[in-house]
């Protein structure tokens, strides 16, 4: 399990260094064989590779037909690039997965469980500001189901 929120640098490059906490988990589990891909929130999303893999089994599996699925496979698939942990720690992050989320030089990184998500570092505080100012609320809808009886 990934968490925690990580302050990092994007190098001159556009890499950035892999906090050592979570590297001997990523040898293991993926051999340092990462997938980077775009998140609808307008931040990267990075996964390890066997993780990666079921949720890409899924994405091709939905309807071709279906506006939204076809979108979200535009979006996750093809945008999903292959990066490799080197001998220092970093991964590369490509030019126009840099430009989609607005990298600059200083970018965060938050653990989600099964990956991450790397963001800009002034759009994250930005962002985080908006959703506690809202609560539970804003344009999401209702609470789902499944989180109305999880205690904190």
């Amino acid at each position: 399990m990934f968490r925690g929120v990580n302050q990092l640098s994007l190098d001159n490059k556009g890499r950035i260094a892999i906090p050592t906490r979570y590297r001997d988990v990523l040898a293991r589990h993926c051999n340092n064989q990462m997938i980077v891909t775009v998140d609808r929130d307008n931040c990267l999303l990075l996964y390890p590779l066997p993780d990666w893999e079921e949720i890409e089994r899924k994405l091709v599996k939905l309807p071709s037909f279906n506006k939204q699925a076809r979108r979200l496979q535009r979006l996750l698939v093809g945008h999903a690039t292959e990066c490799e942990l080197d001998s220092a720690g970093r991964i590369l992050l490509p030019p126009p997965l840099r430009e989609f989320a607005a990298l600059t030089k200083d970018v965060v990184m938050i653990g989600q469980g099964n990956k991450f998500e790397i963001w800009d570092a002034q759009t994250w505080n930005v962002r985080r500001a908006e959703w506690l100012a809202q609560g539970g609320g804003g344009d999401e809808g209702p609470l789902p189901s499944e989180l109305e009886n999880l205690s904190l």
